[in-house]
């Protein structure tokens, strides 16, 4: 790993902590990413992780806080875009006639997208518009 590399991933583990410890299950490799989505059955929440402001700001906290619904995914993954990189090329293979954002976050029911948050509809906006987006999700789907 070079320095770069090795500067980034410690930069970005804050980041990772803040989901894994909401209880996300970090998808890595396209392997994983593959199994996850060939065998998930229900409600999958996968958010697509980013560095940027807007995804500390609005898009993990808002994730947080929608969680805390009543009616929430029975999986929860993410994968990292800039750090993750063949993984979230992976996953965004599922995300069918969606324009790649990051951060994103996609609802899934047996492994197909069937509501999805893109970076337009969080950057932006105000927190509990986007938590009250994920969660009219959650009550239909989940």
């Amino acid at each position: 790993m070079n320095p770069y590399e090795q500067y980034m991933k410690e930069v970005s583990q804050p980041m990772r902590d803040e989901l894994t410890n909401a209880g996300f299950s970090e998808l890595t490799t396209p392997e994983e990413v593959n199994e996850f989505v060939s065998t998930s059955k229900g409600s999958s929440l996968v958010v697509v992780n980013s560095v940027c402001g807007c995804a500390a700001g609005l898009a993990r906290p808002a994730v947080r806080e929608a969680l805390e619904h009543d009616k929430k995914p029975e999986q929860l993954v993410t994968v990292f875009a800039g750090q993750d990189r063949e993984a979230t090329a992976q996953m965004r293979e599922y995300f069918e006639g969606i324009e790649p954002s990051s951060p994103s976050i996609a609802l899934m029911k047996d492994g197909q997208v069937v509501h999805f948050v893109p970076r337009e509809e969080i950057e932006g906006h105000e927190m509990e518009e986007i938590v009250n987006n994920l969660t009219t999700a959650f009550n239909q789907y989940c």
